[in-house]
C-alpha cells in the first residue's frame, strides 16, 4: 500500500484521527480534512487514490462536495467511499448517483471493516489512477 494516499474527510475528530492512525499504520499517506471546503482545495492540488468521505460536514456537504467533483473536471476523480450517519436508501441512492463506489453507515461498520475495505479496494485500482 505504499504510496497510495487516501484523503479522509470527516469532521468528528474522533472518528478521523482514528482512521488516520489506522490507515498510516496500513502505510497509507492520509490527508484529513475536516470541513468540505478544505476537501475542495486539496482535490484541486493533490492527487489522492481513495476518499473517505462523510455526509454531514460544515461548510460544504459530502452531497455538495461529490456534486462539485461531477461538475468540476480540474478536480481530481478518486472513487469515494461515503461513511456516513445517514442511512436512508434514498441518502444511500443519491450517493451512488452522484458517483459514490460504496456506501457505509457508520454506525454498522467497524473501523477494522472499514480499514480492510479500503485495502482491497485499493489493491484493486488501475495501476495508473
Amino acid at each position: 500500500m505504499a504510496g497510495k494516499t487516501i484523503l479522509i474527510v470527516e469532521d468528528e475528530s474522533l472518528l478521523g484521527n482514528l482512521l488516520k492512525q489506522r490507515l498510516e499504520h496500513e502505510g497509507f499517506t492520509v490527508i484529513w480534512c475536516k470541513d468540505g471546503e478544505e476537501a475542495v482545495n486539496v482535490l484541486r492540488s493533490k492527487k489522492p487514490d481513495l476518499i473517505l468521505l462523510d455526509l454531514i460536514l460544515p461548510k460544504i456537504s459530502g452531497f455538495e462536495l461529490l456534486e462539485t467533483m461531477q461538475a468540476d473536471p480540474q478536480l481530481e476523480r478518486a472513487p469515494v467511499i461515503i461513511t456516513s450517519n445517514l442511512g436512508q436508501d434514498s441518502d444511500v441512492a443519491r450517493g451512488q448517483s452522484l458517483g459514490a463506489i460504496e456506501y457505509f453507515v457508520k454506525a454498522k461498520v467497524s473501523i477494522e471493516e472499514l480499514v480492510d475495505h479500503v485495502k482491497t479496494m485499493v489493491a484493486n485500482l488501475p495501476v495508473n489512477s
